[in-house]
């Protein structure tokens, strides 16, 4: 099983530019119509913010490797200045901090700022594509700076109303250079409504060499909103993800189950060290039930462009069997 693009009738992972990502209110749900089409001049007017860039700066202090480390029930050795950032742990870092006055009654801070004022009204953050420079880890205690560009803004007209794609790039610089680029798809989406078409569910794969299952509790998931800065409601507040969003439960973070993909690797391969991943959320998760998570090592043990590096097929699949994420790891 290797990862594909995003899927925009499949996907459900919300987007926040940092690593706080939720899924997509099912139809019905709540949702107000859109406030306006996306129309040829709307979509000029957003295509202005390609090319944008935007720089910011933060240090990689030990506190949030220790809350993280906890909240996925390692027993890790306590981090120290030096010690290598587990990958995707970054995304404890950069996060967006608005003023209170300026969070939507969802929990979400409103539109504007570095991201183009898409007038619709699900966010979603699809998948992305993660490469880690050889030699050059981050590590706690570095000075890292994120360099981010919108790389291209672009619309579609599906079956389940108006898409804009927005691809959302970054590079994280440390003392010695260039450590990691990163794309985010980010995928903005129509108001639900009844009678909506809905994507067939997908059936994971059988057979995993490796397996481990993990209950995303309400203590979990806001454990994980409080290391991500992350107030949406439908991680924690479970009166307003049944009441106003129309969930059966609390959505569990696509970045935590990425992150979650990659501990098995960790847990199963201690010592490997990560070149690439891509993922693509395939999926809601909730928590009401167990959350299971697969490896595959590949068979032929040789990436696409034949340099001999190992791949790793990585999924994640909910109680029913269903296949909620995808990813890819190439090891260097």
């Amino acid at each position: 099983m290797t990862a594909v693009p995003p899927d925009p009738a499949g996907v459900g992972t919300t987007s926040r530019p940092a690593g706080a990502g939720i899924t997509s209110r099912p139809a019905g749900a709540g949702a107000n119509p859109d406030p306006r089409p996306i129309d040829a001049a709307e979509l000029a007017h957003l295509q202005r913010w390609q090319g944008r860039t935007e720089v910011r700066s933060d240090m990689l202090y030990a506190a949030p490797v220790r809350g993280l480390s906890a909240t996925l029930d390692r027993a890790d050795p306590d981090p120290v200045p030096g010690s290598v950032l587990p990958p995707l742990w970054h995304w404890l870092y950069f996060l967006p901090q608005s003023r209170h006055s300026e969070i939507g009654p969802d929990g979400h801070p409103r539109r504007g700022g570095f991201l183009p004022p898409v007038p619709l009204p699900r966010r979603m953050w699809a998948g992305g594509r993660l490469h880690w420079q050889a030699g050059n880890p981050l590590r706690v205690g570095d000075a890292v700076e994120r360099r981010s560009c919108i790389a291209s803004v672009s619309h579609k007209t599906g079956r389940i109303g108006d898409l804009l794609f927005v691809l959302l790039r970054h590079e994280l610089h440390n003392a010695a250079g260039l450590a990691l680029t990163e794309e985010h798809d980010i995928v903005y989406r129509s108001a639900a409504r009844p009678g909506d078409p809905q994507p067939a569910p997908q059936a994971a794969p059988a057979g995993a060499a490796w397996q481990r299952e993990v209950l995303p509790d309400e203590v979990l998931l806001f454990r994980y909103s409080a290391l991500t800065f992350n107030g949406h409601r439908i991680h924690y507040d479970r009166r307003y993800a049944n009441a106003v969003e129309g969930y059966p439960g609390l959505i569990v973070h696509g970045p935590l189950i990425a992150t979650l993909l990659l501990d098995l690797l960790r847990r199963e391969m201690p010592e490997a060290r990560l070149a690439r991943f891509e993922f693509r959320a395939v999926r809601p998760a909730f928590d009401l039930n167990p959350l299971r998570l697969n490896g595959q090592p590949e068979a032929d043990g040789c990436s696409a462009d034949g340099d001999g590096s190992r791949r790793i097929d990585l999924w994640a699949q909910d109680h029913e069997g269903w296949l909620t994420m995808q990813g890819l790891a190439t090891l260097a």
